[in-house]
């Protein structure tokens, strides 16, 4: 089930400590979870559950280069659509285009622990969307600070949200304004960036992340 309700987890992450806590913490949400240590072992699992998201490490057995990525891209070619979560220990700049063209989930680790937030990233994917780390996106932003330059820092604040996957009611909560504030930023953002208007979340983050990217 996806929509915010309890998903089925294929969860593939080699440090025993951390694994063990986010199955913990997934079963926690009411998710049943299946945790395996490495990619080979994810790509297994997978074929074994038919899991609605898979939340993996970049780095595993048995190389710690980029296995749990490529293991994430082989399952997607072959399943279309497939939702998935990469968890990384740093921004890698190298890994940021294709996981922006797959439309992947990119979070750091370091947002597992604000647990909130990491369930709501979860549960966005599994639903379809895409969500990408708040740092990733200031590290983004900072690369193409010139074209920004033409936006307000209140309109900056709202494109960083949009990028992390929020709704607009979201970034209101978030900013403590009105939807129809929200939608006039958003409308003015898009605009000056010559962006298309996207019609829902999901394309409008795309579009933004292509522009950040670029």
């Amino acid at each position: 089930m996806v929509g915010g309700g309890p998903v089925r987890v294929v969860l593939a992450e080699d440090a025993v400590l951390l694994r063990e806590g986010l199955v913990g913490l997934l079963e926690r949400f009411g998710h049943t979870v299946a945790a395996v240590g490495d990619a080979p072992s994810l790509i297994a699992a997978v074929e074994e559950h038919g899991p609605d998201i898979v939340v993996t490490d970049v780095r595993m057995p048995p190389g710690f280069t980029d296995e749990g990525l490529r293991a994430a891209f082989t399952l997607r070619a072959g399943r279309p659509g497939l939702p998935v979560l990469i968890l990384s220990q740093y921004v890698q700049q190298a890994y940021v285009a294709e996981l922006m063209d797959a439309g992947v989930g990119y979070l750091l680790k370091d947002r597992i622990g604000h647990v909130r937030e990491f369930a709501d990233a979860l549960d966005r994917v599994a639903a379809g969307g895409t969500v990408v780390d708040p740092e990733v996106v200031r590290q983004l932003l900072t690369r193409r600070r010139d074209p920004l330059r033409r936006l307000t820092p209140r309109e900056r604040e709202v494109l960083a949200l949009i990028a992390e996957g929020r709704s607009n009611a979201a970034i209101a909560r978030t900013l403590v304004v009105t939807e129809a504030a929200v939608a006039k930023h958003i409308a003015s953002i898009l605009a000056k960036l010559d962006l298309p208007p996207a019609g829902d979340d999901h394309r409008r983050v795309l579009a933004v992340l292509a522009y950040l990217r670029g």
